[in-house]
């Protein structure tokens, strides 16, 4: 699952911030992170629990209190975290969502993405489809435009 986590992060945050200076970029890395990070081990782990996405954003406050420019930047990987618990379907397995209020122990159950087997299919392709929409809308086939979206995230819309 690639084009799903990174469509759904840039449209869902777009749709609720409409900021053109937020990183897109650092959202959509940090959408696809729990599966990379918790595939490692091969099985859904703390990556896939809303309190390891409530610490990293009270450590990102924390560290950056005073400093609003990387904060603002900063809060894309919380957010981004967030947004693959709600499009992975984290919340259905109460022991991993909560760990580790829910015990301290890790699940050996396969990543979500995993499990899902061949239904990760039509989810790809609306994945595929929203980034498409997205290149189109905010006009990434200009090079100026694509360039200022590399080297800072940004994404703007309209001529």
């Amino acid at each position: 699952m690639l084009f799903w986590f990174i469509a759904t992060s840039v449209w869902s945050v777009w749709f609720v911030f409409r900021d053109p200076k937020f990183d897109y970029r650092l959202v959509a890395l940090a959408a696809l992170a729990p599966d990379l990070i918790d595939g490692l081990r091969g099985a859904v782990g703390p990556m896939h629990s809303v309190v390891t996405s409530i610490a990293v954003l009270f450590a990102i406050m924390i560290v950056t209190a005073g400093r609003k420019p990387i904060r603002q930047r900063l809060l894309a990987v919380p957010i981004g975290m967030f947004i693959h618990l709600i499009f992975d379907g984290a919340f259905s397995n109460t022991k991993t969502f909560w760990w580790p209020l829910s015990g301290i122990s890790f699940s050996d159950d396969l990543l979500f993405s995993v499990e899902r087997g061949p239904w990760n299919m039509p989810l790809e392709i609306i994945g595929i489809a929203g980034c498409i929409v997205a290149w189109r809308y905010f006009s990434l086939a200009d090079k100026t435009r694509r360039t200022k979206f590399l080297k800072t995230g940004s994404l703007h819309h309209g001529q």
